[in-house]
């Protein structure tokens, strides 16, 4: 057999075998067209809320809610890792991980996956009550970080002790004087004075166990000259209350008043007046008091490993039909006319 109608044999194979490949149904059909395609995974933090959780006299904790995303296919192993860090040494002060485990998309549907669910991760991390950290909540898929969330606090030390959360206090008025202190009578160089301190129940129900300390301070030297403790009668929610208590201090110098809240043996509240019973001066009640309260930055957002554009876009999901065009298997139909249409002109040539 020469070359020529080797060649044509051979075209006539290819067109043969073609037309009956197209005959089979569903032979030229992509197979991934039947499944889903195995879109990646893409984890994302929606939010970050940090709360004071268990206060005590030396160390408080600091709640973390992390509401976590997920886009795309499963998420194996994932892990949340929460940290604080020292503000002034930048050392490690405490740290704890959280393991969510797998997360599976709710289903196959392309339009599912791109639609993000969320869970909740909490995380507790235990702090001394004093000075500011930074937090960070960072979140591993399988071992590999993909994003990271931080910020700082600060203020830690005006967080109130649970055994010192009263509802009771100094009544702060702008007018209502909160400690008034008056002169009952002076003889023998000896002043009796006379405080009034204002109470305020702020809180649902009624108020116990409550104690008023005074101590008398003489300015210049800073001696105590006297002092005095005076039981609180109960207190019913939202009334105020006006508690007297006397003390004898010698005349002729000043005094700084300070005025003690106790409830059980535990200090709630402080006040403070002067009394001025020296004529060639006054005082002043220390108003230098700096006022702290705790505080939470927001959140900033480091994406260490972010594949959002990977995952599922409206613009990035091929159609069937190209699959189907680009990626058939054999050589398909074209292919094969081809093939006879050369095998022709090379014939034609040679005759």
């Amino acid at each position: 057999m020469d070359a020529r109608n080797a060649l044509i044999l051979g075209a006539v194979v290819l067109l043969v075998g073609a037309a009956g490949v197209a005959a089979v149904p569903g032979a030229l059909d992509d197979p991934r067209v039947d499944d889903p395609p195995d879109h990646p995974s893409h984890l994302s933090v929606g939010d970050v809320v940090v709360e004071p959780g268990e206060v005590g006299g030396a160390t408080a904790e600091l709640d973390m809610t992390l509401d976590l995303e997920h886009r795309g296919g499963a998420a194996e192993n994932v892990t949340i890792r929460y940290r604080a860090i020292d503000d002034t040494s930048g050392l490690l002060v405490d740290e704890t991980t959280e393991t969510v485990g797998d997360i599976e998309p709710e289903s196959t549907d392309e339009a599912d996956q791109r639609r993000p669910t969320e869970r909740t991760v909490n995380g507790t991390l235990s702090v001394d009550r004093e000075g500011g950290y930074q937090l960070e909540a960072v979140v591993y898929e399988d071992g590999t970080r993909q994003t990271t969330q931080s910020t700082s606090v600060s203020g830690v030390s005006a967080l109130t002790p649970s055994y010192a959360d009263s509802h009771v206090g100094f009544t702060d008025g702008d007018i209502w004087p909160t400690v008034s202190v008056s002169v009952l009578e002076a003889d023998d160089g000896t002043a009796t004075l006379s405080t009034a301190s204002s109470i305020t129940n702020y809180g649902d129900e009624r108020s116990e166990n409550l104690e008023v300390r005074v101590l008398v301070r003489q300015a210049d030297s800073n001696i105590v000259a006297d002092e005095a403790t005076e039981t609180v009668e109960p207190i019913r929610s939202g009334r105020t209350s006006t508690v007297r208590t006397d003390v004898d201090v010698p005349d002729g110098y000043n005094y700084y008043i300070d005025v003690a809240l106790w409830d059980d043996d535990v200090l709630v509240d402080e006040a403070q007046s002067v009394a001025n019973l020296d004529p060639q001066e006054s005082i002043d009640a220390n108003e230098t008091v700096e006022s702290v309260e705790f505080a939470v930055e927001d959140f900033a957002e480091d994406d260490v490993a972010d594949d959002a554009d990977d995952v599922i876009a409206d613009d990035d999901v091929e159609d069937v039909e190209d699959v189907e065009d680009e990626d058939a298997p054999g050589f398909g139909v074209f292919a094969a006319a081809l093939a006879l249409v050369v095998a022709a002109l090379y014939a034609r040539r040679r005759t």
